[in-house]
């Protein structure tokens, strides 16, 4: 007996659009020229941080670091502001 299998194509990573998260900077003790309170910051995937009560951003240096999740307050951006956030931060 021959099983007729059809192979399903996986979705590409391109294809899987992910909206860009983004937070707000509520505090920054110790890291003043780092993040600036009131400020949104892009959230970058990092499970690993996840894990660990931390979020991966870009800050001030231009360079991404992690920081406590505590520091931050997630914000819902509308899809028109998204793209004009996305390329200013």
């Amino acid at each position: 007996m021959t099983m007729n299998r059809q192979k399903t194509p996986l979705p590409s990573r391109k294809a899987k659009s992910v909206r860009p998260r983004f937070v707000l900077c509520i505090r920054n003790e110790g890291y003043s020229a780092s993040l600036e309170k009131r400020k949104i910051y892009r959230v970058l995937p990092d499970r690993d941080a996840n894990a660990h009560d931390m979020i991966r951003i870009v800050d001030e240096s231009g360079e991404d670091y992690l920081y406590p999740m505590g520091w931050f307050v997630p914000i819902i951006v509308p899809q028109t502001a998204v793209r004009e956030l996305a390329l200013a931060i």
